[in-house]
């Protein structure tokens, strides 16, 4: 996808280059690109907000639930559903991306961040106010698939997911500050920060759709939905759920094995990186999510403090965590992948351990810079992992269904906190 993966496939002529470029077609893009190339600050602006969004719920969830009549664990549904519509736009985005080019799928995502918040703000009820977050979300994660396609090395990646960890620390307390001088509305709207980055990124980057589109594999979108959507649910309610995730992800194999290069191809399902990858960025992301709505909680039955104290304390952490994700994601590229994999993995786990073992509560604060770090840091670095063995015709599907598995824990994470902690 980037002009250095273009050089490196076509090795320069040991001869003085002619005038035109041989062979003729080949490197063509690679030049064209580089001179279009997004300014990677615009590229963080596109993205990050969707963090800020979803996490500004994190100290307001019993002011939502008040206003909209429901028990504070129901409001949580608010949070899994934009999580869930995250999780199934990413890879239906990243198929959009691929068929019909960046122009077309930034101009669907800004349709629906606008539609969802408008929908949010007027709805007085919590199942019409679900439906205006899923419509951001969906729109966010076009947004998402659109910035981290256009970042080209893993040190651009690493600023555009640090830019999530420093969004969405502050989060929480912007999400706070805002329902407390407006409304709460008003906190899940943050998102729509991200259409600033629209014209610049339109003006900068090739907007052209792909000279050939492939065909739409819609059953094996439809069943791919259809398992996503019972995974979700699973923490919930589990014996129905994990029924039908398997009544979904039966046919979905089955789907897979007799077309091998439709909307989940079947190359990347054998490529043990690619697998790898996304099983991590979704463990690490369950556990980030989890603990970002759970230490709050635990911090004020533990402490007493006010939530103003809580949102505080919380936004340096995650901001300290944000900082050194981006740290580690830059020195990644001199680090040997085991080693890499060393550090996410020890410091992924220490985070649930201190969060379970910490004989003072303060230390809870340590367990959220570990888990922003972890987080933050694996998605920049699996993401490249995880899309560095596939073909350039099927990076965006690849980056689509990594980004899918790391939503999923933005998903189970909510729902195994309030399950846990939060009485539901």
């Amino acid at each position: 996808m980037s002009p250095l993966t273009h050089a490196r496939t076509h090795p320069a002529p040991l001869a003085k280059p002619p005038a035109t470029p041989a062979p003729p077609v080949a490197p063509a893009p690679a030049p064209a690109a580089a001179r279009r190339r997004v300014p990677v600050g615009w590229l963080a602006l596109l993205a990050a907000p969707a963090a800020a969004s979803a996490n500004s719920p994190v100290l307001i969830l019993p002011d939502m639930a008040a206003s909209l009549g429901a028990r504070t664990a129901s409001a949580t549904w608010l949070v899994t559903v934009f999580a869930w519509a995250m999780a199934v736009g990413t890879p239906l985005m990243a198929a959009l991306l691929r068929r019909r080019g960046l122009g077309a799928t930034l101009k669907l995502s800004a349709a629906l961040i606008v539609t969802g918040t408008a929908v949010l703000v007027a709805s007085p009820w919590l199942p019409p106010a679900m439906a205006g977050r899923a419509a951001q979300a969906a729109g966010a994660a076009g947004l998402i698939t659109a910035a981290m396609s256009l970042a080209g090395s893993v040190r651009r990646m690493g600023v555009i997911t640090a830019g999530f960890g420093v969004l969405g620390a502050g989060g929480p307390l912007l999400g706070s500050a805002l329902a407390g001088a407006a409304s709460w509305r008003l906190s899940l709207s943050v998102g729509a920060v991200a259409l600033l980055a629209l014209p610049v990124v339109m003006h900068r980057a090739d907007l052209a759709p792909p000279p050939r589109s492939t065909p739409f594999d819609g059953r094996g979108a439809a069943l791919l939905v259809l398992t996503v959507t019972a995974l979700v649910l699973v923490p919930r309610h589990p014996l129905p759920a994990v029924a039908a995730a398997i009544a979904a992800a039966v046919p979905l194999a089955l789907h897979i094995r007799s077309r091998p290069a439709g909307f989940v191809p079947v190359s990347l399902l054998r490529t043990r990186a690619f697998v790898l990858s996304a099983a991590l960025a979704c463990t690490l992301a369950t556990s980030y999510f989890t603990l970002l709505f759970a230490v709050p909680h635990l911090l004020r039955e533990r402490t007493g403090w006010s939530a103003a104290t809580v949102g505080a304390g919380q936004l340096a952490a995650l901001l300290t965590g944000s900082l050194l994700s981006m740290a580690l994601a830059a020195a990644s590229a001199r680090m040997s992948r085991p080693r890499v994999l060393t550090v996410l993995l020890t410091v992924g786990a220490l985070a649930p351990l201190t969060a379970a073992l910490a004989p003072w509560a303060p230390l809870l604060l340590l367990v959220a810079t570990l888990a922003v770090l972890a987080t933050s840091a694996g998605q920049a670095t699996l993401a490249v992992y995880a899309t560095a063995p596939a073909p350039d015709g099927q990076r965006p599907t690849a980056l689509g269904l990594f980004n899918l598995c790391y939503q999923l824990g933005g998903a189970f994470g909510p729902a195994i906190a309030a399950a846990a902690v939060l009485g539901g």
